[in-house]
């Protein structure tokens, strides 16, 4: 029987490794946001950075299981088989829940989904009991859950997520105000003091919530718990000289800020927030040496010593820090998360967030701009104007990050400051919803919630929050089903969940993985463009990769559609949707692009335009011609006849000819065929219309299926277009390059 549970230890410790892994990738977005959306150092610094503070945190952390011990059932109640499979139940379903929400991008708290787990399996297990025990009823459940404590977290989301968005809304706009966007003159003046504010917030943070463990009981933190009004005092005094005498020698001390805030963050999230990752495994180690100590593994010893608080060795610590670190440094589904947060807080209208509009944004923005209309007409003028000026972009930094650093300071000092104070009122608010609610205030105060993006933004927000809600009710669902399913199931039962948990998280992050690798490097991906000086190759580049990759899908669409070939279909279909997506982003950042880069050249401007708005409507054709092709295969419609068949064909091989010689110009830089390709694309035209014209006639005549004749027309119809607007692109793409002073082979065919 001893093998057993060694097997379901080992299975624990398994999931522990897994719970931490997929654990840092979701919460890494807390404390390395702000330093990434600042760009306020490299990469590669933030995260020696982020490292240093995990570590610490993890040899500081105190290691108290008390949650995952006892927080949310009473231990005194269960058996020790029991609490094991309740323990694994937890780790399954914790595991896979978070994977599921870092495959999608989404922010959420590893806290929540602990708890809830927890109390999912916890019921499960509870049920079990009462259903097998006639001398137990329902009505004796509350014995076995402690409820109090989830209502408690439940209320902790609803105040931090208000009151973090406030918060940050409110000192985003104070320090706005004082700085502008051209905070560079008046920062040299205020920008100690004010940073100097700043790193207290952090330092106290830091103190209190990320050492106090080990600094608990010492004389230094009781002296500042008695005086502490005079100990912040001194530290804002002695920041501040510091911070003063770094910036006559030219440091930029806003940097040391953003940094010492992930430091802060990062220390903080691992000496606190470890037992999230780790609690339940060993706190099911424990029971595995209680049982064995106390009886020789007796599976019916109830766990009462659960209830007796523990310290977690220090090896194990240790070793979690270390993976949570390497997770850090390896994770590219944490770069996917941190991407959701930064692209709702950028700074600029022309950003837009992967999400569409809902009635209750477009209904919110509708009111929000009548309520600022009411301020404005109330407003004096000279007020208004001033406060204008104030918010007046700039890119003072020029490094094209979402936003500033004087921001990214703002929102490490609020979150600090907010996590500070609800650690001394024991308040359970989670790091996830402070951090995340607090950069959308200060994104919000910064007017980067503008009328063009303000939509899609407060609609990708509401995802979001409506997903830190689905966390606590999925996490309850998953692990009730879960713990039910091991304690009906037995031992089998929990093979075969073990099994199939473990080959999700291999398919997750290693299969997928390699599998998008190897398809990355098969595509032919657009090129993004920059604001940097070799922009006008990157457009070549761009024209050039697009051309190719669409021709090359319309081909063997046509081909995947003769054939019935639904999987081809089916891919062709969504790599002509990702291309028409990029395509499509590059287009509405056009604005900041002409800002950054053609400011001072009208002319290369409107040949840019004219190129991304034929790329554009080339790529968007394309998706009407591969999404219905598939559409008509996956619902097993008839395919087409042997007249469409062969007509496509010749189709096909017209479209090839025209745009080799496209690609051949584009790639060569010799225009001197341009006048030949008009000369083909208006005989394709001609065929084209023939074609249509022959297949009315077959639907008029009753010779053609209905479904099959509109698809070919629509192909057909769809081919004209992306053909002409190709036709477009490489005319405008000529003047582009003209203009830009790239080099042309031949002297261009006047037209």
């Amino acid at each position: 029987m001893i093998e057993v549970y060694i097997a379901v230890v080992a299975i624990l410790a398994i999931l522990a490794v897994s719970g931490l892994y997929v654990g840092v990738t979701n919460d890494a977005v807390n404390f390395l946001n702000s330093a990434i959306g600042s760009k306020a150092a490299k990469m590669r610094t933030i995260l020696i950075v982020a490292s240093v503070g995990i570590i610490i945190g993890a040899l500081t952390s105190s290691g108290m299981m008390e949650v995952a011990r006892h927080g949310m059932f009473n231990p005194a109640l269960f058996t020790f088989k029991e609490v094991m499979l309740l323990y694994v139940g937890v780790m399954i379903a914790n595991v896979v829940l978070l994977d599921l929400y870092n495959s999608l991008g989404l922010p959420t708290s590893t806290t929540v989904s602990l708890i809830f787990c927890l109390l999912g399996s916890a019921v499960a297990v509870s049920l079990f009991k009462i259903a097998t025990d006639e001398a137990v009823t329902f009505s004796m459940l509350g014995e076995y859950i402690n409820t109090a404590r989830a209502m408690g977290i439940v209320s902790a989301i609803l105040l931090s997520v208000v009151l973090a968005f406030v918060c940050g809304t409110i000192l985003m706009y104070i320090s706005r105000v004082i700085f502008s966007f051209r905070y560079m003159k008046v920062f040299s003046r205020l920008g100690a003091v004010w940073c100097g504010a700043s790193l207290t917030s952090i330092v106290y943070f830091a103190l209190f919530k990320g050492l106090k463990n080990i600094l608990a009981g010492s004389t230094f933190i009781g002296w500042i718990n008695d005086h502490m009004l005079i100990a912040l005092l001194i530290c804002w005094v002695v920041c501040s000289a510091v911070l003063f005498f770094l910036q006559i020698f030219k440091i930029n001390i806003l940097r040391i800020n953003i940094l010492a805030g992930t430091f802060a963050l990062a220390l903080a999230f691992a000496g606190n927030d470890l037992v999230n990752f780790i609690g339940v495994p060993i706190a099911g180690f424990d029971a595995f040496s209680y049982a064995k100590t106390a009886t020789g593994m007796d599976e019916g010893m109830l766990m009462e010593q659960l209830n007796h608080p523990e310290t977690a060795n220090l090896l194990y610590i240790l070793a979690a820090g270390v993976i949570m670190v390497v997770t850090l440094w390896t994770s590219s589904k944490a770069m996917h998360v941190s991407e959701t947060e930064i692209s709702l807080s950028a700074q600029g209208d022309d950003v837009q967030p992967n999400s569409s509009s809902s009635l209750f944004s477009r209904t919110l923005v509708r009111g929000t701009i009548n309520v600022v209309r009411f301020f404005d007409r109330v407003t004096p003028q000279r007020v208004k104007t001033f406060i204008e000026k104030r918010f007046e972009w700039a890119d003072v930094e020029h490094t094209g990050a979402p936003y500033d650093m004087i921001r990214a300071t703002v929102n490490l000092t609020t979150a600090s400051l907010l996590i500070a104070l609800g650690t001394s009122l024991k308040l359970p608010l989670s790091t996830t919803y402070v951090c995340f609610m607090v950069a959308m205030g200060s994104s919000l105060a910064d007017r980067a919630w503008g009328r063009e993006s303000a939509v899609y933004r407060i609609s990708g927000v509401m995802t979001v929050i409506m997903g830190w809600f689905v966390t606590a009710i999925g996490g309850f669902l998953i692990a009730l089903v879960v713990g039910a399913l091991l304690m009906w199931g037995g031992w089998i039962a929990f093979g075969l969940l073990s099994a199939l948990c473990l080959y999700m998280l291999i398919h997750s992050n290693v299969v997928a993985a390699r599998k998008k690798k190897e398809e990355g490097a098969k595509e032919e991906t657009t090129v993004k463009l920059s604001a940097e000086d070799n922009v006008a190759d990157n457009v070549l580049s761009l024209v050039n990769s697009t051309v190719k990759s669409s021709i090359r899908i319309y081909n063997r669409t046509l081909i995947g559609l003769m054939k019935e070939n639904r999987k081809a279909l089916k891919e062709l279909t969504a790599e002509a949707d990702k291309m028409y997506e990029q395509i499509h982003a590059l287009k509405y950042s056009i604005a900041s692009t002409l800002r950054r880069t053609y400011d001072s050249d009208i002319n290369l401007s409107l040949y840019y335009v004219q190129v991304v708005d034929y790329l554009n409507e080339m790529t968007k054709s394309l998706v009407h011609i591969t999404r219905p092709a598939y559409e008509h295969i996956d619902n097993n419609h008839e395919g087409l006849s042997r007249i469409q068949t062969e007509d496509l064909m010749s189709v096909n091989s017209d479209a090839d000819v025209i745009y080799s010689r496209i690609l051949y110009m584009i790639s060569s830089g010799d225009y001197s065929d341009i006048d030949n390709v008009l000369d083909l694309r208006d005989q394709l035209f001609e065929r084209l219309s023939r074609l249509t014209e022959g297949e009315l006639k077959r639907i008029n005549a009753g010779e053609s299926n209905s479904k099959s004749g509109m698809l070919y027309l629509d192909i057909l119809a769809e081919t004209k277009t992306m053909v002409l607007q190709s036709r477009n692109l490489l005319k405008s793409q000529r003047h582009y390059m003209e203009q830009a002073g790239l080099p042309m082979r031949r002297p261009i065919a006047r037209m």
